[in-house]
């Protein structure tokens, strides 16, 4: 099982953004340390709590900063870009860092960016700028090539410049068989969380995975990331999985706040769904949280690994959003290197 590190500059209150960069500069480089295989970052738009209007930014900086780990977006939002510059930015990134991009793209998820940069479209209807983006893009970076779809339409065109590898790995976020089902057919890798829910969903998202591998012998079997929410405590420590389990009530009820879209947004800044409208939803318990999260000890978090491996997920990233200060996430992440990785090394 390969490790990779999930993170965005997290902004609950008047942090600076310079402060915020160099703490997320600082946990790559720690992670590249500790042997992860990559680092992803995401893209948002207007959202404090997660501060990433531009990944591919970030990554070029960070490919300056790094030698080894591999950089992915996770990702790209496809309606958001016109196939011709993601393509070019991309395969730019890609010349920087030396070959190391992983190339992640998504359909979407939050209306309130839907409403400001493609007013209109619902956040349902990215998926059909995502099946025409990735053919586009692949074909783009081969050489000359025109488009005539219903999303996107442009004339004979290429990607200037190409990118250092001949073909980067795209990954997909998925979630129904019929996005499992694209990302296999088209050769591209797989990106999965089971957000708040429990490894049952984990499992079903892994035999999604497999069925839509199935149907598809004709293609190698592509890669399959599982993106979680990842604490880790001391083992001498029995009640430390709460200070986990408190910060990701906190992560959700933003995430909530959101993904509902009903509260007025302030300098992007929308509150939190309160303590008392989540009461009576079992999986903002802390317990639940701790079960179904990847808070623990070491030993819990191996042995929930080990699981994972089982189902066939071959790469864990280790996602760090969760309204944490700066020094408990780097405690958290050093205690992963240190006490579980090496249970994994080959």
């Amino acid at each position: 099982m390969k490790f990779s590190l999930f993170l965005h500059m997290e902004r609950y209150q008047d942090k600076e953004y310079r402060q915020l960069f160099e703490e997320l500069c600082e946990l790559a480089q720690i992670a590249e340390q500790g042997g992860f295989d990559k680092v992803w970052i995401g893209e948002h738009h207007g959202m404090q709590y997660t501060a990433s209007p531009s990944p591919g930014q970030q990554l070029a900086y960070l490919a300056a900063k790094t030698s080894r780990i591999r950089l992915g977006a996770g990702t790209f939002i496809a309606p958001f870009w016109d196939p011709l510059r993601l393509a070019g930015e991309a395969a730019m990134l890609d010349v920087i860092s030396n070959g190391r991009l992983e190339f992640g793209i998504a359909r979407g998820a939050y209306q309130y960016e839907f409403d400001r940069l493609v007013p209109g479209m619902k956040a349902s209807e990215g998926g059909a700028a995502l099946r025409e983006m990735v053919p586009a893009i692949k074909a783009l970076w081969q050489g000359d090539y025109a488009h005539e779809g219903e999303v996107y339409q442009f004339p004979t065109s290429t990607c200037v410049p190409k990118p250092q590898q001949s073909m980067p790995p795209m990954w997909i976020a998925a979630r129904d068989p019929s996005s499992h089902e694209f990302a296999v057919a088209n050769g591209c890798n797989v990106m999965v969380t089971a957000l708040m829910k429990g490894d049952e969903e984990v499992a079903d998202l892994a035999d999604k995975f497999a069925t839509a591998c199935a149907k598809h012998p004709e293609v190698p079997r592509p890669e399959l990331m599982l993106l979680r929410h990842t604490y880790v405590h001391e083992e001498a420590d029995r009640e430390g999985w709460k200070v986990g389990a408190e910060g990701l009530n906190r992560f959700y009820r933003h995430f909530l706040g959101w993904f509902k879209n009903e509260s007025p947004v302030t300098d992007g800044y929308m509150p939190p769904a309160s303590p008392e409208s989540v009461a009576d939803n079992p999986e903002f318990t802390l317990e639940s949280l701790h079960r179904n999260m990847m808070v623990g000890t070491p030993d819990a978090l191996t042995e929930r690994l080990r699981y994972y491996e089982s189902l066939g997920i071959t790469e864990y990233s280790y996602w760090t959003d969760n309204t944490l200060s700066f020094e408990e996430k780097k405690r958290s992440l050093e205690r992963f290197i240190r006490d579980v990785m090496p249970r994994f090394a080959a």
